[in-house]
């Protein structure tokens, strides 16, 4: 089995590349790096970022899936929170994803919608419960929700607003939904796993650059915790 492991920025995967430093080796691909990990004799590793924004992501989500054969792909990273009562540093599983900035209502349809896509695409439900039985064995606490993407760094609450009243949303960032819209086109089960950096409100551009390191740092120790439990799981199906 293949996992493709990724993030938008360096900062959110270099802990990971820096945990399995002694196993990796690199290939390049286009104009971007990828560090491949022999896990155990069950699981191999893809790990890289992508940059930011939905064009970039979805080029990377292909290029894991379509090149290097992935059988499914764990987004880490951070996010702007949205609901009330998530604080910096907390975990939020993604239940759904949702693009913000996707604006065709022009011609009737609602915020979100293009034709030929759904305005919420669901994350793995296997992956879900696997994260949750993660959670839950290692007393993480964890929150569950719609994160919504858009190609803009908020840091507005009449934007912030807007995106809470429209999509019920519990935090924001700029690349989970083109990732899960590439993951549903391919058919390719997917995770997306956000630690919370900043509130998107006016102070979120100085939240953001004091928390994102210590914020990534825990999410990417999450999908260890979830790479760890999916291997013993491997396993326990071989031996069988």
């Amino acid at each position: 089995m293949r996992i493709a492991i990724m993030g938008a920025m360096e900062e959110e995967v270099l802990y990971l590349r820096e945990y399995f430093q002694d196993r990796i080796r690199k290939e390049t691909n286009g104009k971007k790096e990828y560090f491949l990990v022999k896990y155990d004799e069950n699981i191999e590793l893809v790990i890289t970022n992508s940059g930011i924004g939905k064009v970039f992501s979805t080029i990377v989500a292909t290029t894991l899936i379509n090149h290097f054969e992935c059988d499914m792909l764990l987004f880490t990273g951070v996010a702007g929170g949205l609901k009330k009562g998530l604080k910096i540093g907390d975990i939020i599983i993604a239940e759904s994803l949702c693009q913000h900035d996707l604006d065709i209502t022009a011609f009737g349809h609602k915020p979100g919608y293009v034709p030929g896509l759904e305005i919420f695409t669901k994350c793995t439900k296997e992956l879900k419960i696997l994260a949750t039985e993660v959670a839950n064995k290692n007393e993480i606490k964890v929150s569950k929700g719609i994160i919504a993407t858009g190609d803009q760094f908020i840091a507005n609450k009449e934007k912030k607003d807007f995106v809470i009243d429209t999509f019920n949303a519990e935090a924001i960032e700029m690349e989970g939904a083109s990732v899960a819209a590439t993951c549903n086109f391919y058919s390719t089960p997917f995770l997306i796993i956000r630690t919370i950096s900043d509130t998107a409100d006016e102070e979120a551009n100085v939240n953001f650059k004091e928390f994102l390191e210590k914020s990534a740092k825990i999410s990417s120790d999450f999908i260890i915790k979830i790479i760890e439990e999916k291997a013993k799981k491997q396993r326990i199906l071989k031996n069988l």
